[in-house]
């Protein structure tokens, strides 16, 4: 390899010597330890990316770029008229300059290296006089963080898809490699682009552009560290997964009793919910409106900074009903909102704890007549211990703790940043009284309970200490019903915000509430919870709820995991939502939602470039209503008619020349959870697998037949399966008496 160490210098880039390498199959060396121990920068505990190498091999067209813990390797092309030339050096004495040679060994153009900052440019153009057309290629691999995944960095105009991702799955609208364990991100330009995974910190790309067009002639690599921390999330901290290893699940109170729930209540629906939903993977029961005063509103009112428990509502107490919740089945939580009081006994006892305005009256808040002052020491080492208690003695463990950042200085985020209100401080000097008490509620209920922050947002010190976020406001307001305005907010609230969702704090949309709603709205809300795998609660009362809506809050469990495409937030009502699933057995697939958010039906339409998917022949499964959809690729459009405030969620899966599953209706995400094992073997036009069924769950699945096979039996084990065939497509229906994985084998000619 002929090594050139001034390649860039005049660029002020550096150079590095690599070993030959003959295939472009595996061209990225793997060093011992490169990917996982990266140079740290020691006061951000971030890697500190440096100054590009690079190193170009003649011989091979193999070009190297490294940064760091990057490295990227391919092959450089050059075709014009269908004829391939040839990549060369300098070859008058410019060093930085290098040429493309066509089949007469004319150099005709060049290409060079431009670093400014972290960013390098690729440039590629005509020798001046000369106009031919080609297209300039790189394609190879890109070594980087193992937890890396592709996504989506620079929005376009007029978007209208919302692209999320579960497992490492592939589009055509990638951009980027986003690793949240390090906050860094490794972003490319070309006018033609394909980025994609070949396995945990090694990913494929191919940039290609024509040298005609100005606008398509360069190919860029953009580097950048903290990429949440310098934009969003001044205190970026990716989700602990050791604290909260899977998504929170669960049931509250509030939506349906409000404030006049009682310890029985809570045990009652707990009862329901031990058949309905702990099989399905439901964890938390969570008390709501237990203080002292707590059983009329407002909030304010309530006994909000002492452990005093209303008697009338819960006479035995509240580690009584965490021990009774446990013994259910689940783990209890608890609602807290501590940023002030409405116990003027207490008020009178600790004055010095709270906020005063210039005449000395007391300032008040939404949690409490009486405001707390965090820069008082003994009034953060109360909250810390009022949380320790709860945790630690009473044994509750997950935690929503409320009156958080809001939208307004109702809230104390919020309050406490007004000009005004830092005069009042004891100390007017604290820079973020805020972050006290947040930093107060972790220590307080300790390393092992989960925190969510209600109304806390990713932008404030919330992200550092708290696992969730409640992201929008209630979804139904005290003692009305759900309305459809409640389930606009909580998409609205999920588009802006869900770009950090699962990556700093696990999203929550309120509790999905289908009691009041018709069918239509209901799968439509459950669709927006579930489908980006935010937090889900849920908040009817279980007695009496009809079977048809039991199902569908069953059908959000358990919470799949999600991460957001997009890393960057919308402000627009995205009519649809593309879920990208990688799935071992099933190989690459689409989920996507059509969501109609107006008062009259609507034909809403996509492309499959907008998708991120190639033009091709595509089968799905509707998932609430059974149909099956088909897209040929004459068809340009993927359209579908949805009713007024409905949705349409369908699976796309390229159409094989054999059997294939399609979907079925046991999760939203259709991400196959409840398929257990998997398998094709041609020689004997044998289709084997294992299913989940959950007692009492009749479950349907659905497999598409080509023309060119025949079905002609089924076994299934330790279940009752019945089997319909129409147009191609068996549906069948299993159900088991009991909760087990159920092989079945299905036999075609």
């Amino acid at each position: 390899m002929i090594k050139r160490r001034d390649f860039l210098k005049s660029a002020a880039l550096g150079s590095i010597a690599i070993s030959p390498v003959n295939e472009l199959a595996g061209l990225i060396p793997q060093v011992a330890g490169e990917k996982d121990s990266p140079h740290i920068d020691q006061k951000n505990n971030q890697p500190a990316f440096s100054t590009w190498e690079s190193d170009f091999d003649e011989k091979t067209a193999i070009l190297t770029l490294k940064n760091a813990t990057l490295h990227i390797q391919g092959v450089l092309k050059f075709i014009s008229d269908d004829t391939i030339w040839s990549i060369h050096h300098s070859r008058d004495g410019i060093q930085r300059r290098n040429t493309l040679v066509d089949t007469k060994g004319n150099v005709q153009g060049y290409w060079i290296l431009n670093q400014s900052g972290r960013c390098l440019e690729l440039l590629f153009y005509h020798r001046t006089a000369q106009s031919f057309h080609g297209e300039f290629s790189f394609e190879g691999t890109i070594s980087f963080f193992t937890d890396a995944y592709a996504c989506i960095t620079k929005p376009c105009a007029d978007e209208k898809v919302l692209s999320l991702t579960s497992g490492k799955a592939d589009s055509l609208l990638n951009d980027s490699l986003f690793s949240p364990k390090n906050d860094s991100l490794i972003q490319l330009n070309a006018a033609d682009l394909n980025l994609h995974i070949i396995e945990d910190g090694s990913y494929g790309f191919r940039m290609a552009g024509r040298i005609e067009h100005p606008t398509e002639n360069s190919f860029t690599f953009r580097l950048e560290e903290h990429y949440f921390q310098n934009r969003y999330v001044p205190y970026y901290q990716p989700v602990d997964r050791k604290r909260c290893p899977k998504t929170p699940t669960g049931w509250m109170s509030w939506n349906t009793y409000f404030d006049k729930a009682t310890a029985e209540d809570n045990l009652n629906e707990a009862k329901l919910g031990k058949d309905y939903l702990l099989p399905f993977g439901c964890e938390f029961w969570s008390i709501e409106s237990w203080q002292g005063n707590s059983d009329q509103l407002p909030v304010r009112d309530f006994y909000n900074m002492n452990l005093e428990t209303n008697e009338k509502q819960f006479p035995e107490g509240m580690k009584k009903l965490a021990d009774d919740i446990r013994k259910l089945g689940f783990r209890p939580g608890l609602w807290t909102a501590p940023f002030g009081t409405g116990d003027t006994g207490f008020y009178q006892t600790h004055k010095n704890w709270f906020l005063h305005d210039k005449e000395g009256k007391p300032i008040s808040s939404w949690n409490g007549r009486y405001t707390l002052d965090p820069t008082v020491k003994e009034a953060r080492e109360h909250l810390k211990e009022i949380h320790r208690i709860a945790s630690q003695e009473w044994g509750y463990e997950f935690f929503k703790i409320d009156g958080m950042s809001g939208r307004n200085h109702g809230y104390c985020a919020h309050l406490y940043e007004r000009p005004e209100i830092k005069a009042c401080f004891y100390d007017p000097n604290c820079p973020n009284p805020f972050e006290l008490c947040v930093q107060a509620f972790r220590k307080g209920i300790g390393e092992d309970r989960v925190f969510l922050a209600c109304q806390g947002h990713t932008s404030g010190p919330e992200a550092l200490y708290a696992e969730a976020s409640r992201i929008g406001a209630d979804i139904v307001h005290p003692n009305q019903p759900v309305k459809w305005s409640g389930v606009m907010n909580q998409a609205s609230c999920l588009i802006n915000q869900v770009f950090t969702h699962n990556i700093v704090m696990i999203a929550d949309p309120d509790t999905l509430l289908v009691r009041d709603l018709p069918m239509e709205e209901a799968r439509t809300s459950a669709t927006i919870v579930a489908l980006p795998g935010q937090l889900t609660f849920f908040g009817d009362k279980l007695s009496g709820l009809a079977a048809n809506k039991v199902k569908i809050l069953q059908q959000t469990l358990p919470v799949a995991n999600v991460l957001p495409g997009n890393l960057y937030p919308s402000f627009n009502m995205l009519p649809v939502w593309n879920l990208r699933i990688q799935n071992k057995m099933l190989n690459d697939y689409n989920v996507v939602a059509f969501f109609n958010w107006e008062d009259e039906k609507k034909l809403i339409s996509i492309t499959t470039k907008e998708l991120g998917i190639t033009n091709h022949d595509y089968i799905g499964h509707e998932f609430w209503d059974g149909e099956v959809f088909r897209y040929h690729p004459e068809n340009k459009i993927l359209s579908i008619d949805v009713p007024a405030h409905g949705v349409r969620l369908i699976t796309l899966h390229k159409v094989k020349n054999t059997p294939q599953w399609i979907g079925s209706d046991r999760h939203i995400t259709q991400n196959a959870i409840e398929l257990t094992g998997y398998e094709w073997i041609a020689e004997q036009h044998l289709l084997k697998g294992e299913i989940q069924l959950i007692k009492g769950f009749p479950l349907t699945m659905k497999i598409h037949v080509p023309a060119t096979y025949s079905f002609t039996g089924i076994k299934c084990k330790e279940a009752t399966c019945s089997v319909e065939e129409n147009d191609h497509i068996l549906t069948i229906k299993c159900h088991s008496k009991k909760t087990c994985n159920a092989p079945f084998s299905l036999q075609f000619k």
